[in-house]
């Protein structure tokens, strides 16, 4: 029964690809957005905007596949890190940690800061660290309508029937979630809004950036900072996990976003923070 699951639910996952990137492409969903953020930070040509328009799209749908039909895969892995590499049975993939992230993973089930972006299958990350044993709160932006930010929560972001999700609103809230020694996640990678923002740069460009890793930093300087991403591989995929050196005089948000820049620089169409207004707030015109 598991073999003819797998083997349904495989190519439900390529049907839907398939058919997703067909609508969204030919709709030219985000396409102006897209373009426009690779004008400011590559100033590409006409056509080579538009092909990695399409790389963005194949890689996000193909993510999306994942999601919806083999993200109960992610559900079922090793709890122990001396358990990897495993090979999925009926899938054939191999999950991995790479190299030097086991003793990071193990430390980060006591707690700390936890950044990533919108990068590769980075929902993926969620069940694979609550899986491993880490005590993951994640902060997400409630989805509308109620009901169905119900279901993704208690359902798709649940792992061993415990949801990972948080919706606290307040910096008192987020404090008390690291004194109790939670692995509180936030996805820093967006333009921020608020009139707390503070500057960055990105990409070249002058940006407005999440103030919250910084103050939970200032308020909790023992607090252990980490980022997480998710490498894929031919029929192998390859957690990675660091803890972040930030100097004294440095500022987190400005350490992840040379660590943001890096991924972007080894695979650009794996972000996808290029269908996003990312730097409205200093550019609205883009």
């Amino acid at each position: 029964m598991e073999f003819l699951s797998r083997t349904f639910r495989t190519a439900g996952a390529f049907a839907f690809r398939k058919t997703a990137f067909a609508l969204l492409y030919t709709a030219g969903w985000k396409r102006k957005v897209v373009q426009a953020n690779r004008a400011l930070t590559h100033r590409e040509s006409g056509v080579e905007s538009r092909r990695f328009y399409r790389q963005v799209l194949q890689n996000l749908t193909r993510h999306a596949a994942d999601i919806i039909f083999l993200f109960r895969d992610y559900k079922k892995l090793p709890q122990d890190t001396a358990g990897y590499p495993f090979r999925e049975i009926y899938g054939g993939i191999t999950y991995a940690l790479a190299e030097g992230s086991a003793p990071v993973l193990q430390k980060m089930r006591q707690g700390g800061i936890f950044l990533t972006a919108h990068y590769g299958n980075y929902e993926a990350i969620g069940p694979w660290l609550c899986r491993l044993g880490i005590p993951l709160k994640a902060s997400y932006i409630p989805l509308k309508p109620a009901w169905l930010n119900r279901l993704v929560e208690n359902r798709m972001r649940a792992v061993d029937g415990k949801s990972y999700a948080v919706n606290a609103k307040t910096p008192r809230e987020f404090l008390r979630l690291l004194d109790k020694h939670q692995l509180f996640c936030l996805l820093s990678d967006q333009d921020s809004r608020i009139p707390s923002a503070g500057k960055g740069t990105f990409l070249g460009q002058i940006v407005n950036v999440n103030p919250l890793p910084d103050f939970l930093h200032r308020h909790r300087p023992d607090a252990p900072l980490y980022i997480c991403w998710m490498e894929e591989q031919p029929g192998r995929k390859l957690l990675h996990a660091e803890e972040i050196p930030v100097a004294p005089d440095a500022k987190v948000m400005d350490t992840f976003n040379r660590w943001l820049e890096k991924r972007i620089a080894e695979n650009p169409a794996l972000w996808y923070g290029w269908t996003h207004r990312r730097f409205y707030s200093c550019k609205p015109e883009i």
